[in-house]
């Protein structure tokens, strides 16, 4: 497999939109890091809170966040690209697709089938919007595009709309 199939996106928009995810997980996983900092002010060593359970579910939990958060945000700013969304409409639209796809059937086994509280699948459901929706529309902002003036042309489309076969 080749990189160029890849689409390319802008540095600053995936490291902005890492910061942005993780600020919003920060609401999530706030409970687990305030057990591992009641643990580390218990302990008589540094080594002996190195080596506790609290310290490496946090260490995991914040290392998967990270990692997804940052794929996350290069998924939605290549969508944003592929897609030629340059208005908040569009990004607020597209945001909301991915929730939707990605997102929305949890929701629904959690709040059906689970029957957990409706509490606590709401504080889950505003935290994923904002990751979705939010992080679209804050990278729209930001730009996402390499190139800024790629797509300026109203006569070449969006890449979607652009024909493989013929030649520009």
């Amino acid at each position: 497999m080749s990189l160029h199939y890849l689409p390319p996106v802008k540095p600053s928009a995936i490291a902005l939109g890492l910061i942005f995810n993780q600020t919003t997980e920060l609401a999530i996983l706030s409970p687990l890091f305030g057990q591992t900092y009641q643990r580390a002010k218990t302990s008589n060593t540094k080594e002996e809170f190195l080596r506790s359970k609290e310290a490496t579910s946090a260490a995991v939990a914040w290392g998967t966040s990270f990692l997804g958060s940052a794929l996350q945000s290069y998924g939605v700013g290549a969508l944003i690209n592929a897609t030629g969304t340059l208005s908040y409409k569009g990004a607020a639209y597209l945001g909301a697709l991915i929730f939707a796809a990605s997102n929305a059937p949890t929701f629904f086994n959690e709040i059906l089938i689970e029957k957990r509280p409706l509490e606590t699948v709401g504080v889950s459901v505003v935290a994923k919007v904002l990751e979705t929706v939010g992080l679209s529309m804050f990278l729209t902002w930001w730009g996402t595009r390499t190139n800024p003036f790629e797509y300026s042309n109203p006569s070449h489309g969006t890449p979607l709309s652009r024909n493989a076969f013929r030649s520009e």
